[in-house]
């Protein structure tokens, strides 16, 4: 199983997940067609199907143009706001792809439609992968914009954070070093973020941090150490689904303490999205 990182828009990942002795291509999170099509071409592979983690624009958006250039192509997802769906998938399905299988993660909190994809081969060296989206990013987690804190805890917690931990993590955005700038804040102390952070600093501003590993995300995530002496005291709360919860809403502030956008600049980004219409000529 070979995965192709492809940055794309501001910030986001698409992959080309390639069955190696087949040749035959899965994509998760489709943004940008023409861009996954150039890869395709170069790899010489057969791309069959899109998986999409959830509905928002920036991970769907690519899924209609792409029906139409590749005729007969599945696009899965749990979501029926997901653009151009095939088929709706259930929690704990699994697909098959030549030798790579795929495991179904129903991971509600982002949006309530939110799967992640857990792959594998057996009987092979490599270890497993989870394309998580929008729920699991590198030493945190999209925003919670639909669900409840007990929903989301069971995503990351009880189902993600369950996964062997050598399972690599390849998540929807490049946050990694915005998001462990507030692990600090949450662990001043934790050597793990310390060494993480340092790190992503690096002077490689156009190589991803994607890749970790689910192992090592456990060691500085605070998303995922929920019931860490350390977080519950930054929190003030102790039951899991309740330091999740304040965990989001600090996080949030501290992103928007780090970056405000100006009015004018969120308008332009709207325009930019799609969701402003420019005015027609006459």
């Amino acid at each position: 199983m070979k995965v192709k990182v492809i940055p794309v828009l501001e910030d986001n990942y698409m992959y080309l997940v390639i069955e190696e002795r087949t040749r035959e291509a899965v994509a998760v999170d489709v943004a940008v067609p023409k861009r996954l099509l150039e890869i395709v071409g170069r790899e010489g592979v057969s791309l069959t199907t899109v998986l999409t983690t959830h509905h928002h624009w920036d991970h769907a958006r690519g899924n209609a143009e792409l029906v139409r250039l590749l005729p007969g192509l599945v696009v899965l997802g749990a979501d029926e706001r997901i653009c151009a769906l095939t088929r709706r998938l259930a929690h704990g399905e699994e697909l098959r792809f030549g030798a790579i299988h795929v495991r179904c993660l129903l991971t509600p909190g982002h949006t309530l439609g939110h799967m992640s994809y857990f792959l594998w081969e057996e009987e092979c060296p490599d270890p497993p992968a989870v394309f998580s989206g929008d729920a699991l990013s590198m030493a945190g987690c999209g925003s919670r914009l639909e669900g409840t804190a007990q929903q989301m805890y069971q995503s990351l917690v009880e189902t993600l954070g369950t996964l062997p931990p050598e399972t690599k993590v390849f998540c929807g955005h490049e946050h990694t070093l915005g998001n462990l700038e507030f692990a600090q804040k949450v662990e001043p102390y934790n050597d793990h973020v310390k060494a993480k952070l340092s790190w992503a600093k690096r002077d490689e501003d156009d190589v991803p941090t994607v890749p970790a590993t689910l192992g090592e995300e456990l060691l500085y995530n605070p998303f995922l150490r929920v019931a860490e002496e350390p977080v519950r005291e930054f929190t003030g709360k102790v039951a899991p689904a309740d330091v999740l919860d304040v965990l989001c809403r600090e996080r949030a502030s501290f992103e928007r303490a780090a970056e405000p956008l100006q009015p004018q600049a969120r308008a332009l980004l709207a325009l930019q999205w799609g969701l402003l219409s420019t005015p027609r000529q006459k």
